[in-house]
């Protein structure tokens, strides 16, 4: 596994943790189908944008919060086909950004074949709301996989912090849990540059 130990990092007070292979294909089925639907061009998603639309989701309001965004991906995916920025080593991991919500800290967690992808995702899930500076978590795992729910439900099923908010972000109502629930989509439309009064 070339995805560094998750325990030996100092964790934000808010979190995001993100399934960015999956992110990434909701994000073209949602150019290709508005492209369609709406008759224009749609330009790649601002990633900046996505991560401020996925943090007031979450629950984060102005301020100067730090957040830090782990995004989770296979090893031979080496960017995002539809974002920008898009590669993870020299445009995203190790970067950050400052805004009215305070600061973002980007970093990439590329998993080798050794560990499942959503085994790594429950596996710093775990991690991340055991530590007690941790607030707020906002997980997007892969949708397409009920049991990666499942999953996330049995982990977060004992948690007793009632400190802490976590939010799961899915295109889709999915059964709840020891935690909130957002839809994805909104939250990259608004990256994409998707407006409602577009939508008939």
């Amino acid at each position: 596994m070339n995805a560094q130990n998750t325990n030996d990092i100092h964790w934000s007070e808010n979190v995001i943790i993100v399934d960015a292979d999956y992110l990434d294909h909701v994000a073209f089925d949602l150019i290709v189908n508005f492209e369609r639907m709406i008759g224009r061009k749609i330009p790649q998603a601002d990633m900046a944008h996505w991560i401020d639309c996925i943090a007031l989701d979450g629950g984060i309001r102005e301020g100067d919060h730090e957040t830090q965004v782990a995004l989770i991906h296979q090893k031979e995916n080496l960017k995002l086909e539809n974002f920008q920025p898009a590669k993870y080593e020299e445009e995203l991991s190790g970067k950050a950004f400052r805004d009215n919500l305070g600061e973002f800290i980007i970093s990439s967690y590329p998993v080798e074949n050794v560990i499942s992808k959503d085994d790594y995702i429950i596996d710093i899930l775990n991690t991340v709301v055991s530590q007690k500076d941790v607030r707020r978590v906002m997980v997007i795992p892969n949708a397409d996989k009920e049991e990666i729910y499942d999953q996330i439900r049995d982990a977060l099923h004992y948690l007793e912090d009632d400190t802490k908010r976590i939010t799961v972000f899915s295109m889709q109502p999915m059964q709840g849990g020891n935690f909130r629930q957002e839809i994805l989509g909104y939250s990259l439309m608004s990256a994409l540059g998707i407006k409602a009064d577009e939508i008939k």
